[in-house]
């Protein structure tokens, strides 16, 4: 048996896999796809692709997405089985929750989920996390974890063990560039081999795009039409204006795609559209400059640390003490009007030497040598750098190591997705100080922030 590169599906033999042959291709840790949009699309690719487990389920109101994602991952060419397609989240609950109690029952029930990716709108992944927490499931949330510090903490209270207990489930935060080639690779030269020696600065930037930040945020014919469609993409982007675009491209051609998409561009509310109706749905015809959108599109965030030695060992001295914790500046640059689309730069000083990364080479200045030596990290390809695939891949491998090997949840959490939810809520935190900040015009002391904030809110 071997698998494909391309974007077709296993084969055996030579030929494609049947349902059955293509079940026996898995571990058998079977996950759901909440939110069957573009990143929901992305994850269902990656595990198909990149991973042995398999894309059991999909649960999406808009039955257009819901049944692309689910033709071309799950059921194919089949019909879905019970437990494979759901309009709602909570309708899939409901049927979790009686399927379990079947089974204790004694009855004979269908195969349920082990994990689930939550790729549905930021501001619903709160109430989708702590209604799924009662089923312990391991979860991969796309990013934001929240939008509000007050939800980040609600979930992290619900997803923790009881007193005592360590926790029995992965979780996973949608930082998909923490698992490019590129950023894997510079951590280890920072962190593990210690290149430059201890970290003193960093300075990053990250460049948005002129169009990228307008079609986050600028709706126009002129994104979608005239750099996508008009160059027959009717993939990303496009897409996420109206699913059927795509659809109707392949089927009918340019002409039903344009005037699908212009239909779906000309779309606009007034002042006698109700409020919820307006905050209810995107309006991609609709341009920044008439909306109410106060997003930020240039900031700078400075991170200052002080020395901040571990506790006094007779045995360590005080540079070994200080060793990673020593004072440090890290200065982050967010960007939107720049030619460059996401491609993150930036350069770390230390005791030994210099790096310089611009997403495909890094470079290596050593001190001591006056010699500088150029990496060139593989480039795969797919969203972000290879990112996406290389989260999936993580994810499922720690819950492999769980359920299959009996790997301590929390050393497959380490060892597999490098961070916990203790760390997620941290780095969100953070980005609510520098908010904060900028908002209020003030510096802010982290202990006392914390805090106020968290720890005695």
């Amino acid at each position: 048996m071997d698998l494909n590169d391309d974007d077709s599906h296993p084969v055996v033999n030579g030929n494609p896999a049947k349902p059955a042959q293509l079940e026996k291709l898995r571990s058998g840790i079977n996950v759901l796809i909440i939110g069957a949009g573009a990143r929901g699309n992305a994850y269902a690719h990656a595990v198909t692709d990149s991973t042995n487990a398999l894309c059991f389920a999909v649960a999406d109101p808009i039955h257009q997405k819901r049944d692309a994602l689910g033709k071309k991952y799950i059921w194919r060419d089949r019909q879905p089985i019970a437990g494979q397609r759901f309009g709602h989240w909570r309708e899939f609950l409901d049927y979790e929750i009686l399927r379990r109690k079947k089974g204790t029952d004694g009855e004979s029930v269908g195969p349920g989920v082990d994990g689930v990716f939550i790729c549905t709108l930021d501001e619903m992944h709160a109430e989708i996390i702590i209604g799924l927490a009662p089923l312990n499931l391991h979860i991969m949330s796309e990013k934001p974890l929240a939008t509000t510090l007050e939800d980040c903490l609600k979930i992290y209270r619900s997803l923790q063990p009881p007193e005592s207990h360590s926790p029995s489930k992965i979780f996973s935060i949608g930082h998909v560039l923490h698992y490019s080639p590129h950023n894997m690779l510079l951590r280890k030269l920072l962190l593990e081999d210690c290149v430059i020696g201890e970290i003193l600065s960093i300075e990053h930037t990250e460049p948005v795009g002129w169009w990228h930040f307008s079609h986050s945020y600028v709706r126009a014919k002129k994104i979608y039409q005239e750099k996508f469609l008009a160059s027959a993409n009717a993939g990303w982007p496009v897409h996420i204006v109206d699913p059927q675009i795509e659809d109707l491209f392949e089927s009918k051609g340019m002409d039903w795609a344009a005037e699908r998409l212009q239909m779906r561009l000309a779309e606009d509310y007034d002042n006698s559209t109700p409020q919820k109706e307006i905050e209810r749905r995107p309006w991609f015809g609709r341009c920044v400059y008439e909306s109410d959108n106060d997003v930020c599109d240039d900031q700078i965030v400075t991170m200052s640390w002080d020395d901040d030695p571990l506790p006094h060992s007779k045995d360590l001295s005080m540079t070994e003490r200080l060793k990673g914790r020593g004072a440090k500046t890290a200065v982050f640059h967010m960007i939107g009007q720049t030619e460059k689309q996401c491609v993150r730069r930036g350069r770390v000083y230390g005791t030994k030497g210099e790096v310089e990364y611009d997403s495909k080479t890094i470079r290596v200045y050593d001190f001591a040598t006056s010699e500088a030596q150029a990496y060139h990290p593989h480039q795969p390809g797919g969203g972000h750098g290879g990112g996406d695939e290389g989260l999936t891949r993580q994810f499922i491998q720690a819950i492999e190591a769980v359920e299959l090997e009996a790997v301590p949840v929390e050393k497959a959490q380490r060892l597999h997705i490098g961070c916990t939810l203790d760390d997620v809520i941290r780095s969100h935190a953070m980005v609510f100080a520098a908010e904060e900040a900028r908002r209020e015009k003030k510096v802010i002391d982290w202990a006392a922030w914390w805090q106020a904030h968290v720890i005695s809110p």
